[in-house]
């Protein structure tokens, strides 16, 4: 059986390396193509003049609003043979890394003619030190990054030029399993390439990323290929309704099934990037679980669609409103809850000082709750100087860190690492959850500064997903 494997969809590319990539490519009937809806002659543009039937009047207008995304790196490497101090001194050789330069593609779509606002990937431009934007007309301008939220994967960029066509924005919400989609973006760096398909399933969620990432994907069979990730996943109205995320693939290239990014999700998102370059989220002080027909037996539950609450953090707006643990959340917002991640995502995307209308079953009667999303009850905490940051660890620096998210595990989550950053080499990875400190426990963000302060060495006790492990920074 192959292995699959879920792919970001941009793509690295160097010069000739990529036209020695798309040199190799060859066309081949021994092997079954993935299944694809056609689009039926009803809804594509009427014949008239004895012209068929086509998408390509809607396509005229939408094609402008889709661009190429060029990204420029400098990543650090380092020669394996370095990491032996023995081979150092004996050759004399400083163990200093080297930069190498490194391109990418991705793709994107402009959503504000006005002021040159492009949505795409974070996962696209993450590292970028120099970003070009190409457009339809083949002019190249600079991009700046207003904005990223990697626990999206979405990004806003700005360019300045004039004459821009933005997409209209559809409403995510009223797609339905079945109906059709078209798949905009640069695939191998073959710009504007066009593929076509259906909305093979909606609110997938795929597993990729850490345990704060906030998913809640449109499945398409349309094809999506690396390159396409931060493209345009539009309705036959040419309204926009997906940003192109990532791939389920065997083996590099699709294979029918592709996820993106809701469009609805995207515009809270963006508002919020737009407003301060970040994203700024609240939450209310729940730890939850899905309810298993086996819980929902045990609850007398005849429905096994909800988020049980298995844990209010005392203090907590959740707390103040009256949630209890064994309440099971069935609506938000007056949206019915199918699990824990869907309910995860409504309040994730909700701004401090929002309130989210709760519909919880208590002891199988029904009751509605309104709860005010807060702040993180404690502040977060770096080692790159400034207010609470001159006390940590040197050896620390790069990453942030702050309260738990998403668990009842106590200790301090690694809200962020910088890349090439001391924390970042020293293997610490965002969502990692640092549970003890030489040989301390931790038990808050407070308790961190305190034993993480000072310039010895530090031994980290560490739940990364399910597993534990030990780093020792020296």
């Amino acid at each position: 059986m192959a292995r699959m494997s879920l792919l970001k969809t941009s793509a690295v590319a160097v010069g000739a390396a990529l036209m020695a990539t798309a040199a190799t490519l060859t066309l081949t009937t021994t092997a079954p193509a993935p299944a694809r809806a056609d689009i039926p002659p009803a809804l594509l543009a009427p014949a008239t003049g004895g012209q068929v039937p086509s998408l390509a009047p809607m396509l005229k207008t939408v094609l402008p609003a889709v661009v190429n995304i060029a990204v420029s790196s400098k990543v650090q490497i380092q020669n394996p043979l370095l990491n032996d101090p023995f081979f150092r001194r004996f050759f004399n050789i400083p163990n200093q890394p080297q930069e190498r330069e490194e391109q990418a593609i991705g793709s994107g779509v402009i959503v504000d003619a006005a002021k040159g606002y492009i949505l795409t990937n974070n996962h696209v431009v993450a590292q970028a030190d120099k970003i070009k934007v190409r457009l339809n007309d083949d002019r190249q301008v600079d991009a700046k990054v207003i904005g990223t939220d990697p626990q999206t994967d979405l990004a806003v960029l700005q360019i300045k030029a004039d004459n821009l066509t933005a997409l209209p924005l559809g409403d995510s919400e009223q797609l339905q399993v079945g109906d059709f989609v078209v798949a905009i973006g640069s695939p191998f760096n073959l710009r504007q390439t066009v593929t076509s398909g259906i909305v093979s399933g909606l609110g997938r969620t795929t597993g990729d990323g850490d345990g704060n990432a906030y998913q809640d994907f449109i499945q398409t069979d349309a094809s999506i290929n690396p390159g396409n990730s931060g493209g345009a996943l539009i309705n036959l109205k040419g309204e926009l309704v997906g940003i192109n995320s990532q791939i389920l693939s065997s083996g590099g290239g699709s294979i029918g099934i592709g996820f993106a990014i809701p469009i609805n999700l995207a515009k809270s998102v963006m508002g919020q990037l737009v407003a301060s370059g970040k994203v700024d989220r609240g939450r209310i002080g729940i730890v939850g679980q899905n309810l298993s027909p086996e819980l929902a037996k045990a609850f007398g539950l005849k429905d096994t669609h909800g988020a049980l609450v298995g844990r209010v953090v005392p203090g907590s707006p959740a707390d103040r409103a009256g949630l209890k643990a064994g309440d099971v959340v069935v609506k938000a917002n007056g949206k019915p809850i199918k699990d824990m991640p869907e309910l995860r995502n409504i309040i994730g995307l909700l701004k401090v000082g929002d309130q989210v209308d709760l519909g919880v079953l208590r002891n199988g009667a029904s009751k509605d709750i309104t709860v005010a999303v807060g702040k993180n009850v404690e502040e977060k905490v770096s080692a790159a100087g400034g207010k609470n940051g001159d006390a940590l660890s040197s050896k620390l620096r790069g990453a942030t860190f702050g309260p738990v998210q998403n668990s009842d595990v106590k200790g301090v989550e690694v809200l962020e690492v910088e890349p090439d950053s001391p924390a970042a080499l020293a293997g610490l990875h965002q969502g990692d959850i640092i549970i003890n400190v030489n040989k301390h426990d931790v038990t808050g963000v407070e308790d961190f500064k305190k034993l993480a302060s000072g310039e010895g060495d530090l031994l980290l006790y560490i739940r990364r997903g399910d597993e534990g492990l030990y780093l020792v920074l020296q």
